[in-house]
């Protein structure tokens, strides 16, 4: 740990360079998140077309189709352990910077691939993307960013995805699916603004380095007195952490990650960032994104409505999400996950309903009646789950272990991700559907219930706070008015330096 006094001048930074700057780091984030949503959606649009290369629907079987859609997932489940690992020793800078050559390397590698096998290797290479979104990111969005803005870049963030989805939907139903890659390689381009980037202080006060921590802190988040009681707090957990930290070096790591996880702050926060996961999964709308055109023509039976509804969907996807984005400046994270995800669990079940009344021929299709209850469906959700389950997992993370948190969080969830995307069409062809829509929607009930009793409020409390709340150390809910009154305070006092 370094030697580190105080110092006496603090040079004031305008009030809005700090956002400018978050803001600029942001792009680079959702840049990573736009090319994860080019190549997630890829599948829904090459393997028609691949099919009508090779003048044959058998060309790529229902194994194949699955594989091509969940490869990224299951290889990003190793890179969910390497990247905490890499960003724990080396930084975030440096490892997102990692991240930006592979995307570029993918991206060549997908516009080269003529085949479903070569495909699926540019899909393994791009595996460490998505892992990255768990991890690398998420720490770089909680810790970058102040936590008024917070909440807004993080929502942001999660529309790009399907912004990224639309896009390749777009270019796939009127291009050559090609050309996905030739856009993903400009946007990988784009990426390399990494190198610009300072290091997250919340990094450089985990490794002593208080000193620039200081520095960097205050270049991003300025020196108003809600940045500076940020700061204080900062620096006295890691000088208060510090030599214990050093301790456990000297011991096992196997023991240390145990002692870890053993821990209340750590697996209370896991076990409800993990519901979230699930409410992200069993809401379906991930693996209706995917499979997309599939279940439009079944519903539709036509391919040229099922193309034109697939990108009317994905636009009112995109629409909630920035809806949803809107409302998280407002509304409390509990009400918008748990009222926007009931809301589209609602729509799930009346689908089915719908559906089951066709099949038993009570009523006649009409799909001036199932495309406005998918759109309300995809606006309930996007406003939900699909917005919010990250946010809040970014948030629910501890200060301590962090990268370990990450790591388990990211397995989690790209496991989870990796079976549903893998076993939803052998879903949808044994129980149709009717039956995927009733099972997706009292999933969504269930994992809401749950939620509805265990998630505490996380909406602009920083993540010592949080930390905090899961240690017994105070009530969150009441923490919120002290907090205010210590601001207030704080406004009439100069910022201090370290």
């Amino acid at each position: 740990m370094e030697f580190f006094t105080f110092d006496s001048d603090v040079s004031t930074v305008p009030s809005w360079m700090p956002l400018l700057r978050q803001s600029f780091i942001c792009s680079g984030v959702v840049t990573f998140y736009f090319i994860h949503g080019l190549f997630v959606g890829a599948p829904t649009v090459f393997i028609p077309q691949l099919k009508r290369e090779h003048n044959s629907t058998d060309s790529i079987d229902l194994s194949m189709e699955s594989w091509l859609s969940s490869a990224l997932f299951y290889s990003s489940i190793p890179w969910s352990v390497i990247i905490p690992i890499f960003a724990y020793y080396f930084g975030r800078k440096k490892t997102e910077i990692i991240i930006c050559f592979d995307t570029m390397i993918s991206s060549v590698m997908l516009y080269y691939s003529t085949s479903p096998s070569q495909i699926i290797v540019s899909q393994i290479i791009i595996g460490m993307l998505p892992a990255g979104h768990l991890t690398i990111s998420l720490m770089v969005l909680t810790e970058y960013f102040s936590p008024k803005y917070r909440g807004i870049f993080m929502t942001v963030k999660s529309a790009t995805v399907f912004w990224g989805i639309w896009m390749s939907n777009a270019i796939g139903t009127y291009f050559h699916w090609s050309n996905i890659a030739i856009l993903s390689l400009v946007c990988s381009a784009y990426t390399l603004s990494t190198f610009l980037w300072t290091e997250s202080p919340y990094w450089l006060a985990s490794k002593g380095r208080f000193r620039e921590c200081v520095e960097t802190h205050r270049w991003l988040k300025g020196t108003d007195a809600e940045a500076e009681e940020e700061l204080k707090r900062l620096i006295d957990y890691h000088k208060s952490h510090f030599n214990s930290r050093n301790t456990k070096r000297h011991i096992l790591m196997l023991k240390s990650m145990f002692n870890a996880i053993a821990e209340t702050s750590f697996y209370k926060p896991l076990l409800i960032a993990t519901l979230t996961i699930c409410l992200y999964q069993i809401s379906g709308k991930f693996a209706f994104s995917i499979y997309a055109i599939r279940i439009l023509k079944d519903i539709t039976v036509s391919e040229f409505t099922a193309y034109n509804g697939m990108l009317i969907l994905d636009g009112i996807t995109i629409l909630g999400m920035y809806v949803g984005s809107s409302f998280s400046k407002f509304l409390k994270r509990r009400t918008m996950i748990l009222y926007a995800s009931s809301i589209g669990a609602t729509f799930l079940l009346i689908l089915s309903v719908y559906l089951y009344l066709i099949e038993f021929k009570i009523i006649s299709d009409n799909k001036y009646v199932s495309i406005p209850l998918l759109a309300a469906y995809s606006m309930s959700m996007s406003c939900g789950p699909m917005i919010m389950s990250l946010c809040l997992c970014g948030e629910l993370s501890p200060l301590q272990n962090r990268s370990l948190f990450f790591c388990v969080l990211c397995i989690i969830f790209n496991s989870l991700m990796a079976v549903t995307i893998k076993m939803s069409p052998y879903l949808f062809k044994s129980v149709g559907l009717r039956g995927s829509f009733l099972f997706y929607g009292i999933g969504s009930y269930a994992v809401i219930a749950l939620l509805f009793k265990y998630l505490p409020e996380t909406k602009d409390k920083t993540i010592l706070e949080v930390q905090k709340y899961f240690e017994g150390n105070f009530c969150i809910k009441n923490e919120n008015e002290v907090m205010l009154t210590e601001r207030r305070l704080l406004e009439i006092r100069q910022p201090r330096s370290y």
